[in-house]
């Protein structure tokens, strides 16, 4: 993408209907809950419990403080990351994805089938992954991603894989929460779901200055697909979350040091629709340039995904057939590449009483 040409590549802009509205001006606003994670005489684990209840079934979004990620940490890999993007695009592209192994640079990202305005790099928090080799339910195959790293910045791999295993800790950490919110007594019978064989995910996100925010994004409106997705956002900002109560788009204000959280699908059908993964997407800037980093907290390949038995009874029955993780991001990620074919979501799998 060229930030500099006045005339938009005709498969950045969004249909009618999709493009953000910039006017009037709409600030950031903090409705989006904060949640203090950490836990003192006054502020026991279960008014935590609450909060989170309370974020998840009201919003699907949250942001975290006191959360236990290295503030230091955070600044050397953000420092890390802008250097590996201000490399010339001869040089990222050195580690530019391909069909066979899907990690690494990236610059012409979709989401449902229109382009993206951003520039990715990603890498798999298990380094050697398994994934299935194709979206084929009937195809057993499977095939082993590894990461592709750059020479530059000089360390950079260490940079990533130290940050990822602190984000690793905290999606345990938000995950157990989540899972005492539903009355559960926590993550012990879900660790089989995220071993060595997880295909957890870490992006960095570069969104250029744009010279028409007004009718691309950074990245479309969607759902995540994992359990969670845990987000650091620099002080441009961007994101906006659909609420739940009107289906406004909202602007998420940075918190300086501050995580967002997001609840994916697998969350939403283990809870069988107590709480509702939500639409958010990213608008884009016409001066600054924008960094984001998610942590997508993905299951292994052969788990399979379904409401969890301590939460249906005779009243409350499931609401969603089981479905394949692995495949189901394997479907996805074909939507995504293909504009012939639907992009796969979990409503796909809902129960017929519930269709």
């Amino acid at each position: 993408m060229d930030q500099d040409t006045l005339v938009v590549d005709s498969s950045f802009i969004q249909p009618i209907q999709h493009r953000p509205k910039l006017y009037p001006f709409q600030p950031a606003t903090d409705q989006v809950p904060t949640i203090d994670l950490s836990i003192s005489p006054s502020r026991t684990t279960q008014h935590l419990v609450s909060e989170i209840a309370s974020a998840c079934q009201n919003w699907g979004f949250f942001q975290v403080i006191n959360h236990g990620v290295s503030l230091e940490t955070l600044a050397r890999f953000e420092k890390a990351a802008k250097l590996f993007f201000d490399q010339t695009m001869e040089e990222k592209r050195k580690v530019k994805r391909d069909a066979g192994n899907a990690v690494g640079f990236y610059d012409g990202e979709n989401t449902k089938n229109v382009r993206d305005w951003k520039e990715v790099f990603d890498f798999l928090v298990k380094d050697g992954t398994f994934f299935p080799a194709s979206h084929d339910p009937n195809d057993t195959k499977l095939k082993v991603l590894f990461n592709h790293w750059p020479e530059y910045p000089p360390g950079f791999r260490e940079m990533c894989e130290e940050y990822a295993r602190e984000l690793e800790l905290l999606a345990h950490k938000l995950l157990r929460l989540i899972l005492l919110s539903l009355g559960l007594s926590g993550a012990d019978g879900l660790k089989g779901y995220f071993n060595d064989e997880q295909m957890s995910l870490m992006r960095l996100n570069r969104y250029p200055p744009c010279p028409s925010p007004d009718l691309v994004l950074g990245v479309g409106r969607h759902k995540d697909s994992g359990a969670l997705t845990i987000l650091a956002q620099d002080a441009v900002g961007g994101l906006q979350v659909r609420r739940k109560s009107d289906g406004q788009w909202i602007p998420v204000k940075p918190i300086p040091n501050a995580y967002i959280v997001n609840i994916g699908d697998v969350v939403q059908v283990w809870s069988n629709d107590k709480y509702e993964s939500v639409e958010h997407r990213v608008v884009v800037n016409s001066e600054k340039e924008r960094y984001s980093f998610p942590f997508f907290f993905f299951p292994a390949h052969h788990m399979m995904v379904k409401p969890l038995e301590e939460v249906v009874d005779e009243q409350n029955p499931p609401k969603y057939r089981e479905y394949n993780f692995g495949k189901f991001i394997a479907s996805r990620s074909h939507g995504n590449e293909n504009q012939e074919v639907e992009n796969i979501q979990i409503h796909h799998f809902r129960a017929r009483l519930h269709q």
